[in-house]
Order: C-alpha cells, then structure tokens, then sequence
C-alpha cells in the first residue's frame, strides 16, 4: 500500500499533464477504453480534469509490466508514465507515449457496463454508470450551478439557514407528503422548507435553504422526482413583482456564468450564446393570457384547469428565454398566496417556464401575512390548523409583507443541458418505481 502511495504523489491531473508536451509525465486515473494486439495496447485513460490515449508497445515495458496492462479491465484504476506529444489523430489531440504501467487495482472481472445499454440497466447500476463521461459532466454542471445559485444570493446579502427536513406540517398543499413514524407521531418529509423560511425573515430579513424536498406524488413525467434539491430564497418587504425580478436575475446568472464552462458545453454541444442570451426582462404572461394562447394552439382548457407537461410545451415551445406565468386561480394554488385585489379569482403568484418545453423550474409568490387572512385561507383548503400553531404565530408578533419562491434545482440542469429526463440531473434518482441503488 505505501508503494502505491508514493507513485501516485508523483502524478499530475490529465489536463495539466497536456500541457508538457515533449516531457516525461506521470497520470493516474483510470481505463475508460482499451484496445490492441499481441505487441501494442491503446488505453484511453481518465481522470476528473479529461481524458487523453495512451499508446504502449510491449517492446518498452518490462515483462512483468506489460502482463499488468494486458489484464487489465475496462475501470481498473492505473498508474501510467511516458512522454506527452500531440496527435491530431487521437480523440483529444494529444498522447501519452508510454514508459512504465501500474495497475493500483484491477476489476475481479469484466466492467459490467458495454454500449448500447438499456435506460433501466443504466439505472440498476447507476453507482457505475457515474464514471461515464456523460455522467461525469451532468456532475461537475451541477455542482458549479449549485455554486452559482449561492454565489448570487449571497452576494445579495442573503444568509444560507439549514431547515428541518422532518415536519408535521405541509408546505404547498399538505398532501401528497411521505408520512413517517416519528417516535409514535405521525410526521412526514417535508415538501418545501418554505414555512421554516418564513420563520426565519423576522431575525434576519432575506434568508435561503438548499435542501431536498420530497413529494408522494404517482407520476412517471420526464420532470418528476420524489426527492430533489430544492433552492427557496424568502424575503421580507417584497412583493411580487420585485419576487420576479430576483428570479429572473438569478436565473440569468446562472446561465451567463454557465456560459464559461467550455469543456462542458462542448460535451452537450450547447451554444453558448444561447446562455449568454438570457437576460431580463422575461415574458410575463397572466394565466388568463396563458389560457388564450394554449386554446389558440388546439388546447382545451377552461377557467381554473392546471397545466400539464403538453400546455408547458405549447406556452414555450418558440420561446428563447424562459417566461413567467403570472396571477393563477386561487383554487389551484397554496393556502398561503393572497388573493390578488384587482382579481379576486386570482392570487399573487407566479410561475417561471424553462423555454423551448422544458416546463415550470420555479414557483413563487407573495405571503399571507394577516393572521385572520391565513386562518381563513387555510379553512377553505380543509387543513388542520392546530398543525400549523406556529406558522400562524408568525402573522401575530411584528408580521410584515413578504415574498419568496422556490426552485428546482435538478429542473435547471435539465434545461442547460439539454437533458431528455430529469433522472439524469441528480446522481441517485428517487422515482415512483426507484429506490435504489
């Protein structure tokens, strides 16, 4: 173990390791791809930082060498060292002339992973399937927009609070919730951290949690998980059309910040212009306006009906920039949005759609901040209001007005890459048929 140790402290990243052309290098990783004959192997290693081919003749390793690189499996993890030079012929331009070969381990047998696998088998073995290229980029894009979301609220004088995710009280509906056994109470996972939120305001103003959120809800859409991370930014003193503007902001700079992740957009072959190109102001498109639209384009809808996967992909299919959705049907929406006064049909809220049918990524609104106000709602949604003790409280010592929205943070990452499915966007999908691995 201390020998493995000390060769690979000698070793430098794949892409620092392109940048020594002519010099002898040392990379670990591992084998992403291997071919050959008797005399000479071509390897394709890996590492996080890329890929580069490696090229072995047998006639420049020892023997004992040259059985380790023989045996070795698709995935084992490896040691390799020779000499960087370009070739415009190779997948990156670049290759490694090898000098010396180092299994650090090899597979008990064959990488269980070829091509041409089906989405389920893809899934069975997802723990694996995050070594592939594909998989590996989705990570680090996820990873620099989670970064780019907190980087924006913070430098807005957000503060990040870190809510319970165990709850006896809805946050959106109170149904569809995963429920629990919480030392002989009944409790559920939460499905928005927004109440806890809404607490937090009267200390310090505009907060923030990123945290998972869970829905029991039976769908199979190509948007849909029961467990996702979720990004909802609460603030006081603002009203709805300032809670638009913040999303808009936020949006756009993510997807302005995405836009310098060329080795990313390159992989998905995405323009990077067409990030570069979400800026405010976004579309605002009243749900009544929104209802005109889809019957125009061969929908059915009436007054109060909610939009599905299709009305989403009719509303955005032509659109550039994502568009907001606002003033919905009071029915149709949570207990704590307040009736919008120009309207009494409608409440104070808006939806954001994804352009080009990539679906809602966000939903906010403006609170309830009258106590009486919110009891009242609350009666005419049916829901337990002694659950909630607390939440009311907040309304009876110093409430103010306030606003905030929730994100999708795996929605996002859907639309920027252009993904077929959401399941992709997280590294361990929760679905109606998939709790494992």
């Amino acid at each position: 173990m201390e020998t493995i140790f000390r060769e690979i402290s000698g070793t430098i990243p794949i892409k620092e390791a392109i940048q020594h052309i002519g010099s002898a290098v040392a990379i670990r990783g591992w084998i992403h791809r291997k071919r050959g004959s008797a005399k000479r192997i071509f390897i394709i290693m890996r590492d996080v930082t890329g890929i580069i081919q490696c090229v072995a003749d047998k006639s420049a390793l020892s023997e004992s060498r040259w059985a380790e690189l023989d045996r070795a499996y698709i995935e084992s993890s490896a040691v390799v060292l020779g000499v960087i030079k370009k070739d415009e012929r190779s997948q990156t331009g670049y290759e490694l002339t090898v000098s010396d070969f180092r299994l650090i381990s090899n597979n008990e047998q064959q990488f269980p992973i070829t091509e041409y696998q089906s989405p389920e088998f893809l899934l069975d073995v997802r723990h694996l399937w995050l070594r592939s290229l594909r998989m590996i980029n989705i990570m680090k894009a996820r990873s620099l927009i989670f970064k780019y979301a907190r980087d924006f609220l913070d430098s807005k004088g957000f503060f990040e609070i870190t809510p319970p995710l165990i709850t006896q009280a809805g946050g959106e509906t109170g149904a569809n919730l995963f429920e629990l056994d919480y030392f002989g109470q009944k409790a559920y996972l939460t499905e928005s951290s927004q109440l806890y939120a809404e607490a937090m305001i009267f200390a310090l103003e505009k907060v923030y949690s990123f945290a998972p959120s869970y829905r029991a809800e039976k769908s199979r859409t190509i948007k849909h998980l029961a467990e996702y991370w979720h990004l909802e930014p609460e603030i006081a003193y603002f009203n709805n059309e300032q809670n638009m503007a913040l999303q808009e902001d936020l949006v756009s700079h993510i997807a302005n910040k995405f836009s310098s992740e060329s080795d990313i957009l390159d992989f998905f072959n995405i323009d990077r212009n067409e990030l570069l190109s979400i800026k405010p102001p976004f579309k605002r498109v009243s749900y009544e306006e929104a209802l005109g639209i889809l019957n125009a384009r061969g929908a059915k809808k009436e007054w109060g009906d909610d939009f599905g996967v299709e009305d989403e992909r009719l509303l955005t299919e032509d659109e550039k920039k994502p568009m907001f959705i606002y003033n919905w049907p009071k029915e149709i929406k949570a207990f704590y949005m307040p009736v919008n006064p120009d309207d009494p049909r409608t409440v104070l809220c808006s939806d954001l759609q994804a352009p080009a049918g990539n679906g809602e990524i966000i939903g906010g609104s403006e609170r309830i901040w009258d106590a009486n106000e919110l009891i009242a709602r609350m009666n005419e949604k049916g829901l337990n209001i002694s659950k909630y003790s607390w939440y009311i409280d907040l309304r009876r010592y110093g409430s103010v007005p306030h606003s905030g929205f929730g994100m999708g943070i795996e929605r996002i990452i859907k639309w920027l890459l252009h993904l077929d499915h959401i399941r992709d966007a997280i590294p361990f999908p929760r679905m109606i048929n998939r709790v494992t691995p």
